[in-house]
């Protein structure tokens, strides 16, 4: 594997489904304003594709798309349809563009959707591709299940779906089951075939989303499907947040994507999902930049990049300096010296040994209001 992955043929590019996938989480039910709120706030901070609903769905649905697709966003809007023709027409009737057709290609879903019929799969495949492309449509089409997928199969469809006229195929490791060096051998076999662009759809259940999705890209993937926070079915998908700034961080990769909005956009979605982000949830988690370790706060006081592999700024956080059980006498004695307070050695050590008294009984960190009534008066 190489890191030099600014010599792929085409940019990699953010295919953001939270509203589609993103929504499909359990007990996650986005509202017309909602929807229109989070896409409009993807396509301000510069993510180039918006997968937006089911049009197929109906009802308030198809109008949210509608609306949405009258917002005159820059984003590519895409919307999610089956491998027939009543769903292609519906996202035809909300004014997209673009839609994804999406098929099973593993055994186990083949079986389950089309009675085992390979063939019958194909055919509807064929058929729902070439009716949208008669009307003018851009079509991407997704094997759900790749991952589980005949290698050899997998690589038909891909072709053919190539040939009917398809401009991208995502590749969908459906129930998170791969690890980064399969991804990286399945994905490769495929790019070296084909000429579309490949794009990864990952999931989390092993919690090798974010690994999956980097690995396709190094195999030579150009596009990557993700959610704002990872919400998505069962454990969720790769996180939008997460794969912008390791592209950012580890391959130097800028996406145009305006990163210091991240932590805005994560509050936004999570407002709407009525679900809280974790606070050690990588990039936008409440404790991302918080230090509570003595010598993790000692060596950042100092110097940041001791223990903070980018700025806070760079995703809208500010740095937080945490008083609790495992701090040190440096971050006390820097406290204190902010608010005009000079203790001797053992003031500052009998200062310490309350905080962690505290922070033990009252099961968290302690406020600087907190500290300052430790301090001995007089």
């Amino acid at each position: 594997m190489n890191h030099n992955l600014t010599m792929n043929k085409h940019p990699i590019a953010i295919n953001d489904t939270t509203l589609r996938d993103g929504e499909q989480a359990a007990g996650v039910a986005f509202n017309v304003e909602e929807k229109i709120a989070i896409a409009t706030f993807l396509d301000a901070i510069g993510v180039p594709e918006l997968e937006i609903g089911i049009p197929a769905m109906g009802l308030e649905e198809a109008e949210s798309i509608r609306i949405i697709a009258n917002l005159g966003l820059n984003a590519k809007l895409l919307g999610w349809n089956r491998a027939n023709l009543s769903d292609i027409q519906a996202s035809l009737d909300c004014g997209l563009q673009r839609v994804h057709v999406s098929v099973p290609v593993s055994e186990i879903q083949i079986a389950a959707k089309f009675g085992g019929q390979r063939q019958l799969m194909l055919d509807r495949l064929r058929d729902a591709v070439n009716f949208a492309c008669d009307r003018g449509l851009s079509v991407s089409v997704g094997g759900e299940d790749s991952s589980r997928a005949d290698a050899s199969f997998l690589l038909d469809v891909v072709l053919m779906a190539q040939e009917w006229g398809a401009f991208r195929f995502r590749f969908c490791d459906t129930v998170g089951i791969l690890d980064p060096l399969t991804t990286y051998s399945k994905v490769r076999s495929i790019v070296h075939y084909v000429s579309i662009p490949i794009e990864m759809h990952t999931h989390d259940d092993l919690g090798l989303a974010m690994a999956n999705s980097l690995a396709g890209i190094e195999a030579g993937a150009t596009s990557v499907n993700t959610t704002v926070n990872g919400i998505g079915e069962r454990a969720g998908n790769v996180p939008l947040e997460e794969v912008v700034m390791a592209l950012k961080c580890i391959y130097g990769i800028e996406m145009g994507i305006d990163t210091k909005r991240l932590l805005e956009l994560s509050r936004l979605v999570a407002k709407a999902a009525n679900y809280s982000v974790p606070p050690w949830k990588a990039i936008v988690g409440e404790n991302t930049f918080a230090h509570e370790s003595g010598i993790h706060a000692h060596g950042v006081l100092q110097n940041p990049v001791t223990y903070e592999p980018f700025a806070p700024e760079d995703v809208g956080w500010e740095r937080r300096l945490v008083l609790g059980k495992h701090s040190g006498r440096h971050l006390v004695f820097s406290v204190l010296q902010q608010h005009g307070i000079t203790l001797s050695q053992p003031e500052i050590q009998s200062v310490l040994d309350a905080v962690r008294h505290q922070s033990v009984k009252i099961k968290r960190s302690l406020t600087v209001e907190e500290l300052l009534n430790l301090v001995p008066q007089g």
